[in-house]
């Protein structure tokens, strides 16, 4: 069953918590107006985890979306099935026939199957407000109210929120101390000095140690909910970088490769920087040069573009350490490119890490 929600589709006043975000995502599942809201924000998935796409760059199969979400391919076939209209509605198709072959020929595809399901980034977000029973779907749809919440505009003075969450947690606090300790134990002694009615009583006790394990297990999970996630990088730390312009995204770079002990660093610019965007001596003294690329989250990094670098590198700069850097995925033979010629490629996931405090280890 579900439900259209016609209010404004996100939350905004003094009492939005964390709390509340777990409530916006279970009616994120349920509401086909919000997950229509939200369905621009395709790169809240490569900063869950990098989303594989086949070689034009912009499709998925069936299997590689139930990898990336880690469940079944039937869950995924399913989901098909129950929503196919919405997904199709945000990219999804299937191939036959000569419209088949045509992909097959121009994608480098080799298969024998008579049809191909293809999803688009957006269908695989849409497929992400869909899917319950994966985490890694919950973790998008987490980013994706992150994300919304880092962009609404902040209030000067938040003392009135903080005041009410303490409140709020206060009387939770207060109602559980009061049928543990006073309301249960009255029970108790009416219902051994009652006879008539001990059954009903009996009944009546049992109801509120129901409700006061479920405040109970209530606070213990907004704990868990407010508390840092470690295992995440700050959210907003792509979006920043996504805002950036070219120079911006370099002078960025050279930020942290001083921050991490990396000295002589000099951004190039212009149309005299032979190849390299940044050169650097790291805090060993070794020769460093750096490539940014500040692509859309869905583009790739393809072989051509590392095999240029390489050159540049190695010939022109005669470097000991080279960083691909840039907002966006490798494709596989741009990996092996880089893994073949001592390139460190810093795709969005790692660069999210490193910006966020993390270090890199070729630098150390």
């Amino acid at each position: 069953m579900s439900c259209d929600v016609t209010a404004p589709p996100w939350p905004h006043g003094p009492t939005t918590n964390r709390g509340a975000d777990v409530i916006n995502e279970l009616v994120l599942l349920e509401s086909k107006s919000l997950r229509d809201s939200v369905l621009e924000q395709t790169d809240v998935l490569d900063r869950v985890k990098a989303l594989s796409l086949l070689p034009d760059g912009m499709h998925v199969t069936t299997a590689m979306v139930a990898a990336y979400f880690e469940v079944g391919l039937e869950a995924i076939k399913s989901l098909v099935k129950d929503h196919r209209s919405e997904l199709e509605a945000n990219g999804y198709h299937s191939l036959t026939g000569e419209q088949l072959r045509s992909f097959k020929n121009l994608s480098g595809i080799q298969s024998r199957t008579r049809s191909l399901a293809l999803f688009s980034r957006r269908a695989v977000l849409n497929v992400a407000m869909l899917l319950r029973d994966s985490d890694v779907a919950r973790q998008v749809r987490v980013y994706l109210l992150d994300v919304e919440h880092a962009s609404r505009p902040k209030p000067v003075e938040n003392s009135v929120h903080s005041t009410t969450l303490s409140l709020d947690d206060r009387i939770d606090q207060r109602i559980t101390h009061v049928l543990g300790k006073t309301v249960v134990p009255m029970f108790n002694v009416l219902i051994e000095t009652s006879g008539a009615h001990q059954r009903e009583l009996i009944a009546l006790r049992s109801g509120v140690q129901r409700i006061e394990k479920r405040l109970r297990q209530h606070h213990a999970r907004l704990q868990r909910l407010e508390a840092p996630r470690e295992d995440r990088p700050l959210a907003g730390v792509m979006a920043s970088m996504d805002a950036m312009n070219g120079r911006e995204f370099e002078e960025h770079i050279a930020t942290l490769l001083r921050r991490d002990g990396c000295t002589n660093v000099v951004v190039q610019g212009g149309g005299r920087d032979r190849g390299v965007d940044i050169t650097a001596l790291t805090a060993h003294g070794r020769r460093l040069v750096v490539q940014c690329k500040r692509f859309a989250p869905h583009t790739s990094i393809t072989s051509p573009e590392l095999q240029k670098f390489v050159g540049a590198a190695k010939v022109l700069h005669d470097s000991e350490v080279a960083l691909f850097v840039a907002t966006c995925p490798f494709t596989r033979d741009a990996l092996n490119i880089a893994a073949e010629t001592g390139i460190t490629a810093v795709h969005r996931g790692l660069l999210e890490e490193w910006s966020a405090g993390a270090a890199l280890a070729v630098l150390g």
